[in-house]
Order: structure tokens, then C-alpha cells, then sequence
């Protein structure tokens, strides 16, 4: 009992949110695997990848979701995705607190910084205006797509629950939808674009950023007033989307038999934006994705964009936004010859910039063993006269299951259990963080308060 007891106070919070998150799954694919909420045709392994996808808020998926799941397994999923976008953390900071009974200021510090890494930001007052906000915000798409939206659906009912599914999982940067088309059929609809594109965006930037612009609302004008961290988001995601809608619009134009070669320049605008917003962090597509339908450049350009991912705080995965910004900045100043990273008139800490480069590294490499481990085998399906992918197909389907994006160029569902075991592995990874890992798999170790004498390193 000493041991047991011992054991448990020894547990850090990563080590707990690991620990949750398998709990989770665990319950959620004997529930989705149930006659009450899927059909004969999903197994429990089949449960068991669209569980971990909607936790991990990716939205990969090996099963059709509206015809293969009930009513009640939709419900299920969609209350597995909140969890996995919102929820989690809150729920492994309570499980601890229960478990381990009191605890003193460094383990209350310890669940702050893991709550920091892991998406979610905060305990108590800041979980509650997260939960707040959320709902104000998918509660006001929601109504928005219901009578502007998805007008095309004659069911009153089931017009309702379209616009809630696909604001939950749009706000969580899921990427789940009802259609086996996903949102393809409403590429030319901008209220479902403009109310899927924002929603995306939101839950993107994090609660920091939605807080920080909301105490200052009075006083935007004077963009000094919000913080460094906001306005390098704001800043960043800008950016990033409209490069990537540019960078999309180039490649797919000269492309022969591109994704955008027969449509309107309307269409071409609104296809563009959309999935430069949602390839970072959510899954959307309002076109096919194939090898047929989008160039090589376009899937790189896809890729990189996919591995930046949203920002911290945020429900999407990748490096995150300020990782990038903060490589930027660090490479500008080394090619300037300054010693120090400067960004917007702020010094950047150097523990900063080697956590960026570790996350960085760290992720990309773990990116190159999933590819990796991918192609051992026969990683198909087996189905007779199957082509093998490419090292594009692969390299683009890891970083999507990585940076819990959930886009497919139609390699997921043609992967073997081997395959799909691969994803589900870096889908949970790129889930709950590099550091964040490391931190439960090594616990916590002293800082090493040892100097040393130091030489130069030609680079």
C-alpha cells in the first residue's frame, strides 16, 4: 500500500495526462464500438483510430462518419472532440488532484507549465473562460450555418445538428464531417467558407490572444497595448494564410488538371483561403486531395504549412506559430551578425529560442521516423492490383496525423493496421507535444546548477 501510494504522489502531470488521454481512448472505443452507436461495419480497431483521431483533434478517419456512426455515436464523437480540444488537461489536472490528494506550490507550478505545453493554458477561472468562450463562439456559428449555412438541408433537425457537429469540430481544428465528401459540396457556399474559415482561425490562436484582445477591445487602436505574444500570432497567422492562398493559387494554376483549373476566379479565391486556413490546423476540404487533383508543389506547400500548425493555446497541432516566428527571428539576427533576438523592440531569452529549435527539431524527426516506419512492409491494404504510395504520399500523410491536421490524399483507409498504428502513434504524439513526452517518459529531473568552461564550435 506504502508503494502504491508512493508511486502515485511520484507521478508528474505529464506523466498523468499520458496516462488520461490512453483512459480516454480506452472508454471511448469500447463506446464507439457498441451497437448503440456505430453500425456492424466498425470493429473495435476501427473505433479505436476514430477515437484517438478525434481526442487528438486530427480528424483522420478509416469509417464514414454520418452513414456509419448512429445519431448517439455522432453525439459520442462530438463530445470526444470537445474533450480532446478543450477538456483533457482539465480532466488529468483534476484526476491528479484526486489521486494525489494536496498539493504544495511547486506541483501547482508543475501544472501550470504543463497545461502551458499541452494547449490548453490554465486551471479554474481560465478553464472556465475558455469553456465560456468556446460556447459563446460555436453557439454564434452554429445559428449562423442553420439559417445562412446549410439551407440546402430540408430536415430542420438535422440542418441543426450539421451546423453544431461542424462548428465543434471546426472550432477544435477537428476537420470531422458528416459528408464522405467532407465540405467539397459547399466549395461555392461563402457563409459555410467565411463560418468554417473564422471558427478555424479562433480556435487556432489560442485563449491567450482571444483574452488579450478582449481586455484590451477599447483600446485596439493602440495595437502596443496587446501583448508581444498576440500581436506575433496575429501577425504570423496572417501571414501564413496569405501566403499559402497565394502559394496554392500559383502552384494549382500552372498545374495541368489542377484542383483549381476549371473553377471561377470566385471559386479559386475561396478555395485558396479555405484550405490555406485549414491545412494548417483543422482538415477541411471543399476539393478532392489526390495525386490527380493537386501538384507536388501544392502538397509540399501543404506540408509546411501543416507542420507550423496553430498557435499555442490554440485546439490545432504543428510547431506552433511562435516556434516559427522565433526561428525567423533568430535567423535574421544571425545572418545580421547581432548576438541577440530581437522582435518587435523585445529581446527574445535565449531558453526561448533553444526550446523553439528543440521543438523544431525534435518534431521533425520524429515526422522522418514515421515516414520511415511507414514504409516498411507492405503497407497497403492489400487490395488487389493497389499501387504503393509515394514518399509524397507518406511524408504528406505523416505530417497531417503529426500536426493533428486530418487532411488525406486517400492513403489513410488503404494502410494496413500497421500502418494505421503508425499514425495513431503520431497522431497522440504530435497531440500532447515533444516536450511534453520527453517530460513523462524521463519525469523531472533537478536543474543542473554546474558550470562549465566553453569552447568554440565552428558551424
Amino acid at each position: 500500500m506504502n508503494r502504491r501510494q508512493s508511486w502515485r504522489h511520484r507521478l508528474t502531470v505529464p506523466q498523468f495526462t499520458v496516462v488520461t488521454g490512453l483512459l480516454v481512448i480506452t472508454f471511448g472505443t469500447l463506446l464507439l464500438a457498441s451497437p448503440l452507436c456505430s453500425s456492424d461495419e466498425v470493429g473495435l480497431w476501427e473505433a479505436l483510430f476514430t477515437v484517438t483521431s478525434a481526442i487528438t483533434v486530427t480528424g483522420l478517419s478509416i469509417i464514414d462518419v454520418g452513414a456509419e456512426l448512429t445519431f448517439p455515436g455522432q453525439v459520442a464523437l462530438a463530445g470526444l472532440i470537445l474533450t480532446g480540444g478543450l477538456g483533457l488537461m482539465a480532466i488529468t489536472t483534476f484526476l491528479q488532484g484526486f489521486v494525489q490528494g494536496r498539493s504544495g506550490l511547486r506541483q501547482r507550478l508543475d501544472k501550470g507549465r504543463a497545461l502551458d505545453d499541452f494547449g490548453v493554458g490554465g486551471i479554474g477561472p481560465t478553464l472556465n473562460q475558455i469553456l465560456l468562450i468556446a460556447g459563446i463562439v460555436i453557439g454564434i456559428g452554429t445559428l449562423t450555418l442553420y439559417n445562412f449555412g446549410f439551407t440546402d438541408i430540408p430536415d430542420r433537425g438535422q440542418r441543426l445538428w450539421a451546423s453544431l457537429f461542424h462548428c465543434i469540430s471546426a472550432y477544435n481544428n477537428a476537420g470531422f464531417g458528416l459528408w464522405r465528401d467532407n465540405l467539397v459540396g459547399y466549395r461555392s457556399q461563402p457563409v459555410v467558407n467565411a463560418v468554417i474559415g473564422l471558427l478555424i482561425v479562433m480556435g487556432g490562436i489560442g485563449w491567450r490572444v482571444t483574452n488579450d484582445i478582449w481586455v484590451n477591445r477599447f483600446r485596439l487602436a493602440r495595437i502596443r497595448r496587446l501583448s508581444l505574444h498576440t500581436r506575433l500570432v496575429i501577425r504570423t497567422t496572417i501571414l501564413l494564410i496569405v501566403l499559402g492562398a497565394v502559394g496554392l493559387l500559383f502552384t494549382e494554376h500552372f498545374a495541368t488538371e489542377g484542383m483549381v483549373e476549371q473553377l471561377s476566379l470566385w471559386d479559386k479565391l475561396q478555395v485558396t483561403i479555405f484550405q490555406s486556413i485549414t491545412t494548417r490546423t483543422a482538415g477541411f476540404n471543399t476539393v478532392p486531395l489526390t495525386l490527380e487533383t493537386i501538384s507536388d508543389s501544392g502538397l509540399l506547400l501543404m506540408i509546411m504549412l501543416m507542420f507550423i500548425g496553430a498557435s499555442p493555446g490554440g485546439t490545432g497541432g504543428g510547431i506552433k506559430t511562435t516556434t516559427f516566428a522565433a526561428l525567423i527571428a533568430a535567423t535574421r539576427s544571425t545572418l545580421r551578425g547581432h548576438d541577440e533576438v530581437v522582435v518587435r523592440n523585445r529581446e527574445i531569452p535565449a531558453k526561448v529560442i533553444l526550446k523553439a529549435v528543440g521543438v523544431t527539431l525534435g518534431s521533425g524527426l520524429f515526422i522522418l521516423l514515421m515516414a520511415l516506419l511507414l514504409g516498411l512492409g507492405n503497407t497497403t491494404a492489400g487490395t488487389p492490383g493497389s499501387e504503393a504510395f509515394t514518399f509524397l504520399e507518406k511524408l504528406f500523410t505523416c505530417v497531417s496525423a503529426f500536426g493533428t491536421v486530418g487532411l488525406d490524399v486517400g492513403v489513410t483507409s488503404q494502410l494496413n493496421r500497421w500502418g494505421q498504428l503508425v499514425l495513431m502513434v503520431g497522431m497522440f504524439v504530435g497531440r500532447i507535444g515533444i516536450l511534453l513526452l520527453l517530460s513523462a517518459v524521463y519525469g523531472s529531473r533537478p536543474q543542473n546548477r554546474v558550470g562549465f568552461p566553453r569552447e568554440e564550435l565552428y558551424i
